[in-house]
Formats: C-alpha cells, structure tokens, sequence
C-alpha cells in the first residue's frame, strides 16, 4: 500500500495570532471559513481541501517550509485584487515554464507569519 490513490484532505498552516491569522485568510485571501475553534483553530476551504490556519500549543515550535500553490484562473487579476488589500508579493506575476500548448505562470508571497504561499495559473495558449 501507498499514497498512489490518496488526496490532500487538509493543510495545516501555523500562525503566532490567531485572529490576524484568521483575518488574513478569510478577508485578505477570501477563502471561505468552515469553521473556528477559538483560540487556536480555524477551518477553511480551499477547492474541496481544508486548510487549518493553527496557532500551535504551548511549547510547541511552528514548522514552515512547504510552500502553498494557489491556482487561479486568471493570475493577473487576482494578484491585482490581493495587492490592492495589503498582500506584498516578492515579485509580479512571471512565466516558469512555456510548453507546446500552455505556460505556467507564479506569483509569490507570504502570509503575516512568512509561510511562503504562491498564485499559480496554466495558460493555454
């Protein structure tokens, strides 16, 4: 047995403040809350998989280190919107990858914390 089948069903991403955290999710990015548990959880949703922005218990150190693609159909736009609420991109949306029939494009940012987060589009051209 393996993961071959398996489906990312929820992502953690650790936070210091809770209701900066929560705002800056809910508000900032608009991802829609599911859910709270006051004061260290709050349930989102993002494309069918849960995302728990957490403050972690007592004693216990946050571990950042994996970075978080959010796909959007249209880059600009959307790095447009989020600028115009705050958000500090570490650079404009830019092409990674051009294919036969498509190209990938990132824009990437951080969260209040500094988890590394990410716009990701597939332009098919």
């Amino acid at each position: 047995m393996n993961l071959a089948n398996a489906k990312i069903a929820q992502l953690l991403i650790p936070v210091e403040d809770f209701e900066k955290g929560v705002a800056f999710y809910r508000d900032t990015l608009g991802l829609p809350l599911l859910f709270a548990a006051p004061p260290q959880m709050a349930f989102f949703n993002c494309g069918g998989v849960r995302v728990l922005v957490g403050v972690m218990p007592p004693g216990q150190k946050a571990q950042r280190g994996s970075a978080i693609y959010f796909q959007v159909p249209d880059i600009g736009a959307v790095y447009a919107s989020l600028k115009g609420k705050g958000v500090i991109f570490k650079a404009e949306p830019h092409l990674v990858h051009r294919a036969a029939t498509s190209e990938l494009w990132l824009a990437e940012f951080v969260d209040p914390d500094g988890n590394q987060l990410a716009l990701m589009a597939e332009v098919v051209k």
